[in-house]
């Protein structure tokens, strides 16, 4: 089994928490990982059964009361047992009783009526990190960065290499596969699941025969700025539809939304998204891309390449010990960067993602505005490339090699 580093947090969790909530996309580790917390007293129920399903819908009060401690997996397939799990613990307190797992965001599915706050610790496991492929320690880049500090590379990386690393992604299964096909069938089979069986699931889709067909067009925009009614046009949906459809591609970790970072935190909110798939390996298939496709389209890369290094980020921001929220900047004058990182202090690090072996000056004028406008916050700004060297172009502004993100 791949190390997770999520481990060590659950088992702190689980320490004063009465509730343990492991939620991510299917198929990324959750079950595998939960089960390593099973003890003998413990029971192990996956609502993937079908009749084990029907007996949490049909009585979830009278299902709950015959657990002391638990490890139900899936939950979301009966989101009524939330309430009657509230009701375990109101009564009975103690850390740990229940380990939950969970495809999609538990906490926004419009069933789930009442708040779990101060209940429940919720922990995202999202598809296999670089570093935890390579059974690496955990990666440090996020305390450096914000420190004016880098960790050096653990890998050297060809362009090819990364091509080969961003489109197999971070799914467990697809990382099984041995080659590009095989994978990509599994990356394929993976998304009509997820149309036919998990988004009905948690939704009212009146459309659900046109969701690929939006899924398609949302892939054309990855790294894009978002405009619901331009994605609409092309999908045949209004914009209020391509909104709440987004909204449950987002439950169900497919998809990220990413807000401008503004020094006005109302602005942050007024102004439009990017959108950006949480696994490269999907986003790649879903555009069509292959390995030999992208050697020969470079540009087509940069937004695969952008939506691999979201993802990184997300991985190592889940076991961090600051919080950390991801922006992007762009400003009247079209600079912009990728995505700019805050932390809980309010502290500003740009980071602008390219997909090449060489970095010049030009690459860093979003970088250099953001850093202007942000003042005495602004710690860093790099440029992930990929190339070998760390290279520093202001006394804040460096060329990174993109393996410094798992190192």
């Amino acid at each position: 089994m791949y190390p997770r580093q999520a481990e060590a947090r659950i088992r702190k969790a689980l320490r004063d928490t009465p509730i343990v909530t492991i939620s991510g996309p299917r198929q990324s580790g959750k079950t595998t990982l939960a089960k390593r917390f099973q003890r003998p007293a413990w029971r192990y129920l996956s609502l993937d059964d079908a009749t084990l399903r029907d007996a949490a819908r049909r009585d979830p009060v009278a299902f709950v009361a015959a657990l002391d401690r638990a490890i139900i997996d899936e939950v979301q397939r009966a989101p009524d047992l939330l309430l009657a799990i509230k009701r375990a613990v109101d009564e009975d307190r103690r850390a740990g009783r229940f380990i939950l797992t969970g495809s999609a965001n538990l906490l926004t599915i419009p069933t789930v009526r009442e708040s779990l706050a101060g209940r429940v610790e919720t922990i995202p496991l999202y598809p296999l990190a670089r570093s935890e492929i390579l059974r690496a320690k955990r990666t440090t880049f996020l305390s450096k960065i914000f420190r004016g500090g880098m960790p050096q590379p653990v890998e050297k990386l060809t362009t090819d290499g990364l091509l080969r690393i961003v489109l197999t992604g971070g799914y467990p299964e697809a990382l099984a596969r041995k080659s590009e096909r095989r994978r990509s069938d599994w990356h394929r089979a993976y998304l009509q699941t997820l149309m036919e069986r998990d988004v009905p699931e948690i939704a009212a889709i009146d459309k659900s025969g046109l969701l690929p067909k939006l899924l398609d067009v949302i892939a054309r925009f990855a790294g894009q700025l978002l405009n619901l009614s331009e994605v609409g046009r092309h999908a045949a949906l209004s914009h209020k539809t391509v909104d709440h459809y987004l909204r449950v591609l987002e439950q169900l970790f497919l998809v990220r939304r990413v807000l401008p970072w503004h020094r006005n935190a109302l602005s942050r909110l007024l102004k439009t998204p990017k959108v950006h798939f949480i696994d490269s390996g999907l986003l790649a298939v879903a555009c069509r891309q292959s390995y030999v496709r992208l050697q020969a389209d470079r540009n087509a890369f940069g937004p695969i390449l952008e939506s691999f290094v979201l993802s990184e980020l997300l991985k190592a921001a889940t076991w961090w010990d600051d919080s950390l929220a991801i922006w992007y900047y762009r400003d009247k004058d079209q600079l912009e960067v990728d995505f700019v990182l805050e932390n809980g202090a309010g502290e500003i690090v740009g980071v602008e993602v390219k997909a090449a072996a060489s970095v010049s000056s030009s690459d860093f004028r979003g970088l250099a505005r953001l850093a202007a406008v942000s003042g005495e916050a602004f710690k860093q700004g790099v440029v992930l490339y990929c190339g070998d060297e760390i290279v520093s172009f202001a006394p804040t502004l460096r060329a990174v090699p993109i393996a410094c993100l798992w190192s």
